[in-house]
């Protein structure tokens, strides 16, 4: 029964691979040279690793350079008020402006306005923001990685 059925169909798979050696081959060598080629590309762009960081004191803030400063944030939940608060003045002797926007539009309007001295923070949940300069984007990331 199935012994004699699974013999017949090794031999019948055997016999094909037989009559058509340009399609054995191919079968074999084409993952190997996908294989080789992989291994090539990662030669040639190795992964950087960064040796650690030591703790280091780097010293008080210059805050001539916050004067003025404005971070504006969106949208206004109490999580939001309170991440805000706490970078405000729990940081800096004098506080740092902070303003709350209803919407994107909002804070992207403003920061056409005020392009200088302007941060968007747009909280996309409890955990993970968006910051937002008058030009572009920054994404907020626990990991680096390369693009």
């Amino acid at each position: 029964g199935v012994w004699r059925q699974t013999r017949a169909l090794l031999f019948k798979n055997c016999l094909i691979k037989c009559r058509t050696k340009k399609s054995s081959v191919q079968e074999v060598l084409f993952p190997l040279f996908f294989l080789f080629w992989l291994i090539l590309m990662s030669m040639m762009h190795p992964h950087r690793r960064y040796d650690e960081v030591a703790n280091t004191n780097l010293g008080p803030l210059d805050t001539s350079q916050l004067v003025n400063f404005v971070i504006g944030y969106t949208p206004p939940t109490p999580v939001a008020r309170e991440i805000m608060k706490k970078v405000a003045f729990d940081h800096f002797v004098d506080g740092i402006i902070t303003e709350e926007y209803l919407s994107e539009e909002e804070l992207q309007e403003a920061s056409a306005l005020r392009t200088s001295n302007f941060v968007g923070v747009v909280f996309k949940d409890s955990m993970s923001y968006q910051l937002r300069f008058h030009d572009s984007i920054a994404m907020s990331s626990i990991y680096m990685e390369s693009r």
